[in-house]
């Protein structure tokens, strides 16, 4: 069984916890050339909260950001065009990002499953609060009645960057995140659905703190793996 070395980052720029991410692959990837096939690899799961953000993946379109840069920084909104994969997102207060740095040649060399894998995290957390989530087909991430024509809503967006098979980047679930900051973008370059958050699914705010520990308890479950705590950053 694999070991992950969690870290919460607590609140943190978006641009730090990225040279952070960074930092670890590269480190990995050193480890992978010089080692050749025996590997000493580590794997990581980090959790943190930005400040309010918008990142643009490197497939995506900037016409999908619908304010200038001027109109964020008078919001208080920074901007970045990160090396992950997907469109533009919104990062804040109230969300989950988890950011695992995994070696999948230790697990399997699978993108498509890795990225099902983190959905299937997330339909478990979501469902120790009763709420039906699930996939939408060629629709990376996690969405409650897809299926549904105007009810479809996106509750978790997926985007991440491997390199010699060590994943950075993940996911963003919405929590009890303050929802009108996607107005001001196309999230994720899909026209037409909402976006939406545990707190606007139940009617009420939830612990993160909970969300949390369900996060990882799920992960654990669907990645086959043993959490150990380190809380140095």
């Amino acid at each position: 069984m694999q070991i992950v070395n969690f870290k919460d980052l607590g609140r943190m720029e978006y641009q730090r916890a990225w040279d952070y991410q960074e930092a670890l692959l590269k480190e990995n990837v050193r480890i992978k050339t010089e080692a050749g096939e025996e590997t000493d690899t580590t794997h990581y799961l980090l959790f943190v909260e930005h400040p309010p953000v918008y990142t643009l993946g490197k497939s995506g379109h900037i016409e999908n950001v619908l304010i200038g840069e001027e109109t964020m920084r008078e919001k208080g909104i920074q901007f970045f065009r990160s090396n992950r994969g997907g469109d533009i997102t919104y990062h804040g207060p109230g969300q989950l990002v988890g950011y695992p740095i995994l070696d999948l040649e230790k697990f399997y060399t699978d993108i498509g499953k890795y990225l099902r894998n983190l959905e299937e995290v997330a339909i478990r957390v979501l469902s120790d609060y009763g709420i039906t989530a699930g996939r939408s087909p060629g629709e990376t991430g996690v969405w409650i009645e897809p299926e549904v024509n105007g009810r479809a809503r996106k509750i978790m967006a997926i985007g991440v960057r491997c390199s010699r098979w060590i994943t950075m980047h993940g996911f963003a679930l919405n929590v009890n995140t303050d929802l009108s900051y996607f107005g001001n973008i196309v999230p994720c370059g899909i026209q037409d659905k909402q976006v939406t958050s545990i707190e606007r699914e139940l009617g009420r705010a939830v612990s993160m703190e909970e969300v949390k520990e369900k996060w990882k308890t799920r992960f654990a479950e669907v990645f086959g793996v043993t959490l150990a705590e380190d809380r140095q950053a």
